[in-house]
């Protein structure tokens, strides 16, 4: 997918990329498979604000995506690729023999045309979804299980892929694009092939309009605000925050760097043998 780039006639112009979406086929989604989505504004049910810096907004339609794919065994061809205002990546349409439609995301190489199938008796071939046991070994996959049965998970953005590395003792390693190696239990399913889309790390909004266009709002610095406000606010002229040294927080003063979020004693941390900075899991 090339990008599309613009003289600098404006100041937005000079930075601005666009995808050309020129592997899209079809403009309008499939009106049974999509939903209205309502939007919250970051508000709760009490109408205050829990999140912020949301608001306004294109109006989208959500796309009911297929993540289980559990027509197995029946043969399915791609009428179409779609563009999915809620993801970065693209959707397939599929079109199955008895007639029903699915929406799945599309991986690098798909085009109209092709035949697709899920199961265990499905070919190892880019686009099918088959359990883990059944993958060669050293594939590209993607929309990885976690649990069996409950649809794929992990590795769905853009351009995202893991590699199945190895199996043993009904568990597959598996390397996913943050670095980390996990093991996956070898019934989950897996979809082969790379995420498509992958320019899309490279396209810059270049103005503050896109972002608008996306429900994002903006939000000042804690450290340009004044003590009362936030606490890295104050301090004479430009300072770290208050005037000293401080650690960046949150409004409320929760720490923003530095620290670990993840709990030590979760259960999945034995499924977990490389983090995602190359150092082995300690599993007590």
């Amino acid at each position: 997918m090339p990008l599309k780039t613009f003289r600098p006639l404006t100041p937005s112009t000079r930075y601005v990329t666009y995808a050309d979406y020129s592997d899209i086929t079809k403009t309008k989604p499939e009106k049974s498979l999509v939903e209205i989505r309502k939007r919250t504004g970051g508000r709760n049910h009490y109408g205050r604000a829990t999140a912020r810096g949301i608001g306004g907004g294109h109006k989208q339609k959500i796309r009911l995506v297929d993540f289980k794919r559990k027509k197995h065994g029946v043969e399915a061809v791609v009428s179409s690729i779609e563009y999915d205002p809620g993801r970065t990546a693209r959707l397939a349409l599929l079109q199955y023999a008895d007639g029903e439609k699915a929406y799945i995301v599309a991986p690098v190489g798909l085009s109209v045309g092709v035949k697709l199938m899920s199961g265990p008796t499905a070919p190892p071939v880019v686009g099918n979804c088959l359990p883990l046991k059944l993958i060669p070994v050293s594939s590209s996959i993607h929309s990885i299980e976690l649990i069996p049965g409950r649809g794929g998970q992990m590795v769905r953005s853009a351009g995202g892929a893991a590699i199945l590395m190895s199996r043993d003792e009904g568990f597959a390693q598996v390397r996913l694009p943050s670095g980390e190696i996990r093991k996956i239990n070898e019934e989950c399913y897996a979809t082969i092939g790379q995420v498509g889309n992958t320019e899309n790390e490279n396209v810059i909004l270049g103005k503050a309009g896109r972002s608008r266009h996306r429900g994002i709002r903006p939000i000042s610095r804690g450290v340009a605000r004044n003590p009362v406000d936030h606490p890295n606010g104050g301090g004479q002229g430009k300072s770290k925050g208050g005037g000293g040294w401080q650690q960046l927080t949150s409004p409320w003063g929760l720490q923003a760097k530095g620290y670990r979020t993840r709990d030590k004693k979760k259960l999945s941390n034995r499924f977990i043998l490389v983090r995602r900075d190359g150092r082995p899991m300690k599993n007590k």
